[in-house]
């Protein structure tokens, strides 16, 4: 059974920085790729960062690029996303997702194409 579970979100204020982590199990991370999303209220749900499994090839969509890090830990089975200078249009609900072949050594955040996902993470940017 494969299980992703998403922890670290929370309320900050402007400016500050979170740590989400994505553990996994019943997957080994050296096949997949993760990517994180995230789905405010009214919105799809938008894909913000990928990892690959092997060569650890990273892609950010432009809005984060610059601010959030995303890594991985295998001996962990945990990715991490790092979120620094965090801005109130930051906030949503924040998943993590894996994607297996043909697409683990790519780095795509395409929502469809990815078979599992966490149940997300709450974050909450406000002053």
């Amino acid at each position: 059974q494969v299980q992703l579970v998403e922890s670290g979100g929370g309320l900050v204020q402007p400016g500050e920085s979170l740590k989400l982590s994505c553990a996994a199990s019943g997957l080994n991370l050296d096949y997949y790729a993760i990517g994180w999303f995230r789905q405010a209220p009214g919105k799809e749900r938008e894909g913000l960062s990928c990892i690959s499994n092997s060569v650890s090839t990273t892609n950010y969509v432009d809005s984060v690029k610059g601010r959030f890090t995303i890594s991985r830990d295998n001996a962990k089975d945990t990715v991490y996303l790092q979120m620094n200078s965090l801005k109130p249009e930051d906030t949503a609900v924040y998943y993590c997702a894996a994607v297996p072949a043909p697409f683990q050594d790519m780095c795509v955040i395409d929502v469809p194409i990815y078979d599992y996902w966490g149940q997300g993470t709450q974050v909450t940017v406000s002053s």
